[in-house]
């Protein structure tokens, strides 16, 4: 071991002796006088090489269908077929409208618009191909449509809203008072990628700001902040180098959700576990003069709750491989590298760090050895002994409460969201949409596409043409008309409604029903609106089987680190009320205050993901302390201890995690600003109400046997019954009991 701290050695006593030999060296590198060097030498390296990869991480998104829809599903089928008839193509739709009929010259410019649209070869344009003008009706027409097949490959997503700009600097010249609008599968795409781009640098200047306010409120050093800023930030750039090297070499799916999620998650809990080791070393410092002393002590003893949340959201995350939906299983683990890179930095960069800075860092509230402690007389002291009085009373109410509260969730509409009401403004696809559904068939410019074995491929046409929801004849190719490849028939239909609608789903499920009986057809039905329908359908099937295997990993977790059950259960009961309040009161919000439509059909799962996975790391961290501290005064004046060390750090700890996925509302989309408020609510919740009172309440009522079957359900920490009022604080040496050795050992040599 290079030049390990004192606190590590035979001779410095302090309970160190039981440490094992692994956690003994582990601590001794980062915390050692001469190894801490070597540690940030490594983070040094690490970052030299990671920087330039990390930049890249943009270039290896896939946004296309096939990385967002199951693989199984329908509609993935007919995406792989049909690239056999031609390339993958989404068509961009020109819409152009004059509510009193087009004029001649009107008209002229449309025609010039579609000469120049098809000499246009840039970025996928398949101008030869367009197709228009189509007019709504032949004679005194009022409105006019285009439509330009734009070619995808694996560079689609980038190439979108190129290539639609391009058509938008085509068309409309020099038309006067003419409504001229860009919609359709392309128009939408490419006002999609308009939004997410720059979500990495809009986050990450986001979440940097909401960390560097909260660590200014909780620090109240100007210097302190900037440490474990520099933590996450050199967590965020190696976790995305790793994240793009798996996508280009190892097939991890990556697309702007997964990697705007992965910056807040990294700067959420990356800051969550520093807060929570500064916490534990600054009470160590005032009680050690060698810091580095304090800092093996403060990693060996918040080093195991932090490991426990850290494990805890990683495997969560990792649950997400199992959801059949594309973009779900790719979030998983590009999600868990995340967490598991911050959780190494801020164990071993992170208080190297902090040493080489020494104890001025703090500046200018400096920790000195002997220096008061502040969880003596503090709110959250004063909170658990007026919750110990009537421990009862408290959870019953707070319980009552969230309860009432949750009922907010018969005004959740998880079912989906549509192209009109996914932006939180409305772009030009959107009003182009609504301006080209007053005069044409709502589905146009985004028809169902069909596949079927040739020789059953007119029958197959007749029973997708008579049904009801099915435009006969409409842009793509009418059905029975179909060019054939390798004994395969394709052909398009366009719906009446529009193509995200639930009228259009429930079309897409009629002609599945009729083209699946035709014998011997092998008919397959897809398109945009059966990739909506088979994406909400593999999302209901993931939340039914991801949220009771992420319970499942979480009590294990629990239960092992707590070695009880009961403590667990009773922590996934308050973690699962305070999911249903937080459900609640936000689609309370989205209804009432932000006027939003409805939720994707995802919603719920990702905001049980997120709180489950990152809320239960507060209760983890009291829950560890109050076991700490149960062992030494039994386990009612242990809560309240722990509430009293803890309050602070997991507050201060919660608002930076609330905060930064509320910058997920800097995003005009308007999953993002759901997921984000919901996930910040959620976890305000989590630390002011669930774990502040609704957990403290219940240990206390339960009292030692919320420990069983561990022996502390019948010992409980010895012979002495605590009086909440006094026996629950620390002593004048800061040692919770007093019955530990020496809190400042003399300082071992060199």
């Amino acid at each position: 071991m290079l030049g390990g701290p004192a606190a590590l050695r035979p001779t410095s006593g302090v309970g160190m002796k039981r440490l094992d030999a692994w956690k003994r060296a582990a601590i001794g590198v980062v915390c050692g006088r001469r190894s801490k060097w070597l540690v940030l030498a490594l983070w040094l390296l690490v970052l030299v090489f990671v920087a330039p990869l990390g930049a890249k991480l943009s270039d290896a998104q896939d946004n296309d269908a096939q990385s967002w829809l199951p693989g199984s599903a329908e509609s993935t089928q007919v995406l792989d077929i049909s690239n056999e008839f031609r390339p993958e193509q989404i068509p961009a739709v020109v819409v152009y409208a004059r509510p009193d009929g087009l004029t001649p010259q009107d008209r002229r410019q449309i025609a010039e618009d579609v000469q120049q649209v098809k000499a246009l070869r840039e970025h996928g344009i398949r101008g030869a191909e367009t197709r228009g003008p189509v007019f709504d009706r032949p004679t005194d027409p009022r409105a006019a449509q285009i439509y330009i097949p734009i070619t995808m490959n694996a560079s689609g997503w980038q190439r979108i809203g190129p290539a639609v700009d391009s058509i938008r600097h085509q068309v409309g010249k020099g038309a006067d008072e003419l409504s001229v609008h860009i919609t359709g599968p392309g128009g939408t795409a490419a006002d999609s990628s308009d939004a997410f781009k720059g979500i990495d640098s809009t986050l990450l200047y986001s979440a940097m700001a909401v960390v560097v306010v909260m660590l200014l409120i909780t620090f109240r050093s100007p210097t302190l902040l900037f440490v474990p800023l520099l933590g996450v930030v050199v967590a965020l750039f190696t976790a995305q180098a790793l994240i793009y090297l798996l996508a280009k070499h190892a097939g991890l799916t990556v697309n702007g959700q997964s990697a705007g999620i992965l910056t807040v998650l990294v700067f959420g809990a990356g800051t969550d576990y520093a807060l929570l080791l500064v916490a534990r070393y600054r009470e160590e410092l005032r009680r050690h003069e060698d810091r580095h002393e304090a800092m093996a002590l403060a990693m060996n003893r918040a080093g195991p709750a932090i490991l426990a949340s850290g494990a805890t959201v990683v495997l969560s995350m990792l649950v997400l491989l199992v959801a059949e939906m594309n973009s779900t299983r790719g979030l998983g683990p590009v999600a868990a590298i995340g967490v598991g890179v911050g959780l190494l930095t801020m164990l071993t960069l992170f208080p190297a760090l902090l040493l080489v800075f020494g104890r001025w860092i703090f500046w200018p509230s400096v920790p000195h050895l002997g220096s008061a402690d502040p969880t003596k007389s503090g709110v959250w002291a004063r909170m658990g002994r007026r919750i110990a009085r009537r421990p009862r009373t408290f959870w019953v109410a707070t319980a009552l409460a969230l309860g009432l509260l949750s009922l907010g969730l018969i005004q959740l509409r998880a079912a989906g969201i549509s192209n009109a009401d996914q932006f939180t403004g409305k772009p030009d696809s959107i009003v182009g949409q609504q301006v080209s559904a007053r005069y044409f068939p709502a589905g146009d410019g985004d028809p169902l596409v069909i596949v079927s074995n040739a020789a059953q491929g007119r029958e197959v046409g007749h029973a997708v043409a008579a049904d009801p929801g099915v435009v006969q004849a409409s842009i793509g190719v009418p059905p029975g008309t179909a060019p054939v490849h390798d004994g395969k028939v394709l052909f398009e239909a366009t719906t009446r409604a529009p193509a995200d609608s639930a009228a259009a789903k429930a079309t897409v499920e009629r002609v599945r029903d009729a083209v699946h009986a035709v014998p011997g057809a092998d008919a397959k039905v897809g398109g945009g609106s059966a990739a909506l329908l088979d994406m909400e359908n593999a999302q209901t099937h993931d939340n039914y089987l991801v949220i009771p295997l992420v319970l499942v990993v979480v009590l294990l977790v629990l239960s092992i680190l707590l070695r009880a059950l009961v403590a667990p259960l009773l922590l996934i009961g308050t973690v699962v009320l305070s999911l249903a309040t937080a459900l609640g009161v936000s689609a309370l919000a989205f209804r009432h205050v932000f006027d939003y439509a409805g939720e994707d059909v995802a919603f719920p799962l990702f905001v049980f993901v997120f709180l489950v996975a990152l809320g239960i790391d507060y209760n983890i961290f009291l829950t560890t302390r109050i076991r700490e501290e149960a062992t030494h005064k039994g386990t009612r004046a242990g809560v309240v201890t722990g509430l009293a060390t803890t309050g602070a750090v997991i507050t201060s700890a919660g608002l930076v995690l609330a905060g930064t996925f509320a910058a997920l509302g800097t995003l005009p989309i308007v999953g993002f600003a759901e997921i984000g408020f919901a996930v910040a609510l959620g976890v305000l919740l989590d630390t002011f109400v669930v774990r502040s009172v609704l957990v403290t309440a219940l240990f206390l009522d339960v009292g030692p046997k919320v420990w069983w079957p561990h022996r502390l359900a019948h010992e409980d920490g010895g012979t002495r019954p605590a009086e909440p009022a006094d026996s629950a604080e620390p002593d004048d040496s800061g040692e919770p009991g007093g019955s530990r050795e020496s809190s400042n050992p003399a300082p071992p040599p060199g």
